[in-house]
């Protein structure tokens, strides 16, 4: 009896491993439901949190208007420290310490800068007063709008170039004397650094919330993500459930969309992160553009995740004893890379170094000798057209499994490289 055979090839002849027999927990479901309704849960009450914090703030910069020792101090600049408040408090720790800073070096820069321009329009005097503004006010203006445009300058500094067009504009275009501004100045910036200072206190020692944190466990997260969507597609294309099959194919969907629409959110998390102090597990200098390689990486498998979805809408669907002639290899090639992809999310999530070595690549190993043993029998199938439609259909599914087999290799060397940047712990 003849046979078809697709054979993936693979660059090294290792000895089978024994796979241990896999239960299917049952409870798997819930307490999927459940983990994500407490992750909602948190993430509501951060939002509360986050209200009270700034309705406080606001309350104690208020009281420079309130209490009339205060006021008689800083009369109506006490304004600057609501403003200041109101501007720069953020959601996460290291988005208000990056706004206050950039807030503070844009307003020095564009008064320094904007003195002195005044200082020389007014020792000119007459009409060179008014084109000397007006040019520097160009000059400046442009030079800061250009550098907005900067990647590197518009990740970081963005906010503190839109300040320095701002002051610099006021400064030098406002007709005061320079002993007037220098004086204006001094009382505004008084009244800004108490608006940061007050920001910051409470940012960083009242409930902070930190987008390292954040990170951190949204990248945890989308592994999960995508070992859930691996097992979905092979329940769904293994066994027969109707009843479910539009509903399980959108899980999919959302999961892998979720990891593929995830590029903007890590850049801004990466870059508050940077701006934060040290605290709990990250110091100084932590690899945090590692964590946007491993996610590179998420969206690639993603993608081909994503691609599998096609085996289930297709038009032309393989017979059910076809698939049942590759059901066995297939499926434990789906489950050991989702097994894979919690083991590296965990070695994340738990900051200890992933045993790549010892576990991770001989477990890859096994799966290329799983997909070796996928063969189908012409036996199994009608002698028509179709077969070699349902034939090659298959070969599509095997090659995507090599696919993933080779980016999750990636994933797994990058994730290595982050543990060993990031200091993290051995296993014990």
């Amino acid at each position: 009896m003849g046979s078809t055979v697709i054979v993936i090839p693979d660059g090294e002849r290792v000895a089978p491993i024994k796979e241990e027999k896999k239960f299917h927990i049952p409870c798997q479901p819930i307490v999927s439901f459940l983990r994500e309704n407490i992750s909602n849960n948190i993430q509501d009450m951060r939002k509360v949190i986050h209200s009270f914090k700034v309705g406080v703030a606001l309350v104690l910069v208020s009281l420079l208007y309130l209490l009339d020792p205060l006021y008689k101090q800083v009369g109506e600049n006490a304004m600057w420290a609501i403003m200041t408040v109101v501007v720069v408090f953020e959601f996460f720790a290291g988005a208000t310490l990056s706004k206050g800073i950039n807030r503070g070096i844009g307003t020095i820069l564009g008064g320094g800068l904007g003195c002195l321009a005044a200082a020389f329009a007014q020792a000119i005097g007459g009409i060179g007063r008014a084109i000397l503004i007006s040019f520097a006010v160009f000059i400046f203006g442009a030079a800061a709008t250009y550098s907005r445009q900067v990647p590197s300058i518009k990740k970081k500094h963005e906010y503190g170039a839109m300040i320095f067009i701002l002051t610099f504009s006021l400064v030098v275009v406002s007709g005061l004397r320079v002993e007037q501004v220098l004086e204006l100045a001094r009382e505004r910036l008084s009244t800004i650094f108490m608006g940061f200072a007050i920001c910051i206190f409470i940012s960083l020692l009242v409930f902070p919330i930190w987008a390292s944190d954040e990170l951190h466990d949204s990248l945890v997260s989308r592994f999960d993500h995508l070992a859930r969507s691996l097992e979905g597609f092979s329940k769904e294309y293994f066994e027969n459930i109707n009843e479910k099959e539009n509903k399980s194919s959108d899980n999919i969907r959302s999961n892998c969309k979720s990891v593929l629409h995830s590029k903007t959110k890590d850049e801004s998390l990466v870059n508050f992160a940077r701006w934060e102090p040290w605290h709990g597990k990250f110091g100084f200098s932590y690899p945090w553009g590692k964590y946007l390689k491993v996610g590179e990486d998420l969206r690639d498998l993603a993608t081909t995740i994503l691609s599998l979805r096609g085996c289930l809408i297709a038009p032309t669907q393989p017979s059910e004893a076809l698939r049942q002639s590759i059901k066995e290899p297939c499926e434990a090639t789906l489950s050991s890379l989702a097994w894979t992809l919690r083991e590296l999310g965990e070695s994340i999530r738990s900051m200890r170094k992933c045993r790549s070595e010892e576990i991770i690549v001989l477990k890859l190993k096994s799966i290329r000798l799983d997909q070796s043993l996928i063969i189908l029998t012409p036996s199994t199938l009608e002698t028509n057209l179709e077969n070699t439609t349902e034939v090659l259909g298959l070969a599509s599914l095997v090659y995507s499994l090599m696919e993933m087999v080779e980016k999750t290799e990636e994933l797994a060397k990058e994730v290595e490289e982050l543990g060993e940047l990031g200091g993290f712990h051995k296993n014990t």
